[in-house]
């Protein structure tokens, strides 16, 4: 029998609520690029994936065109899922470096990943009714994960979207909420801690914006404070 979870996850591979990004992702999936022309794209919104029972949460942007559309998996398939994975397995998260397909073997410990948005967005940009309509997904997911003590936000989008997701929850006590910074910490309530990471696309690290030493960081606490827990 699927757990409730699951069942929301399932519901979210068949959504089709936005028409524009149901367009694009068809579009992308259709017309592919010339390295993946011999793959079989997923093309459809990606669901969320990790330990049901994690105690960390990790919150994206949306998939890329041609990395979670193509494999069928958050981060998987692209570079910003090289750095991520990279972290996580350094801190344990993780029991491989890489995520390149569905079925290498990649499995979460202590740790959930999810996004704003499921689908792939034109030029990477969200519409805002195109994130209201997948907030539902996020919001379902936060009461199910029921062990949940700390999330991290990857980028201001991420980041924000949590906020004002735990804002409809009831959870975040007080009116000023923080600024998205990267390594900024906001208690939500006596349970969850929020921790914003910039994002780890090629704008931030191309740039050294983000360096790997700066997002290792965000996990080694992350994972240190867990334990003292």
């Amino acid at each position: 029998m699927m757990s409730k979870l699951q069942q929301l996850q399932q519901t979210v591979v068949e959504c089709r609520k936005c028409p524009r990004l149901v367009a694009w992702r068809e579009k992308a999936a259709r017309e592919k690029v010339k390295r993946f022309a011999n793959e079989t794209y997923w093309g459809r919104p990606l669901p969320s994936f990790g330990d049901p029972d994690a105690q960390l949460l990790l919150v994206g942007l949306a998939p890329a065109a041609h990395g979670g559309n193509r494999t069928g998996r958050m981060f998987t398939g692209d570079r910003s899922g090289d750095w991520l994975f990279r972290a996580l397995y350094k801190s344990g998260f993780a029991n491989q470096p890489e995520s390149l397909s569905l079925d290498d073997g990649l499995k979460l410990r202590n740790c959930y990943i999810t996004a704003a948005c499921r689908c792939a967005p034109p030029q990477n940009k969200l519409l805002s009714n195109e994130l209201q309509n997948c907030r539902s997904f996020l919001l379902e997911e936060l009461l199910l994960l029921n062990n949940l003590r700390i999330i991290v936000g990857l980028g201001k989008t991420g980041f924000d979207v949590v906020l004002q997701s735990c804002e409809r929850l009831g959870w975040i006590e007080g009116t000023q909420n923080p600024k998205f910074g990267h390594g900024v910490e906001f208690q939500i309530n006596k349970t969850i801690l929020l921790i914003g990471s910039y994002h780890p696309s090629q704008q931030n690290t191309f740039t050294g914006k983000l360096t790997e030493p700066m997002f290792d960081k965000i996990f080694r606490r992350t994972q240190r404070l867990l334990n003292e827990s």
